[in-house]
């Protein structure tokens, strides 16, 4: 069961180093005085966002976060 354990660990600091990278790859959600009215969402890009390198990368990374806290869960139940 000590095998099952390191290679969680082992798993887990991967997706935290990639989980890093993706986060600092993001863009700013700061957008100035536009945000305030809601201008953003009337826009192309606004509402095509999931299309774009930023969406797939907001995606992925909520996909991240759901893998990490999973195997943090498991890890501190000694189950392996």
């Amino acid at each position: 069961m000590g095998i099952v354990r390191i290679l969680l660990t082992i798993i887990m600091i991967i997706i935290s180093v990639i989980m890093t990278i993706v986060i600092l790859m993001q863009e700013g959600k700061s957008q100035g005085l536009g945000a305030i009215a809601g201008s953003n969402s009337d826009t192309y890009w606004g509402r095509n966002k999931g299309r774009t390198m930023e969406g797939f990368l907001v995606k992925f990374t909520t996909g991240l976060v759901i893998v990490f806290f999973v195997l943090a869960i498991l890890l501190n139940m000694h189950l392996f």
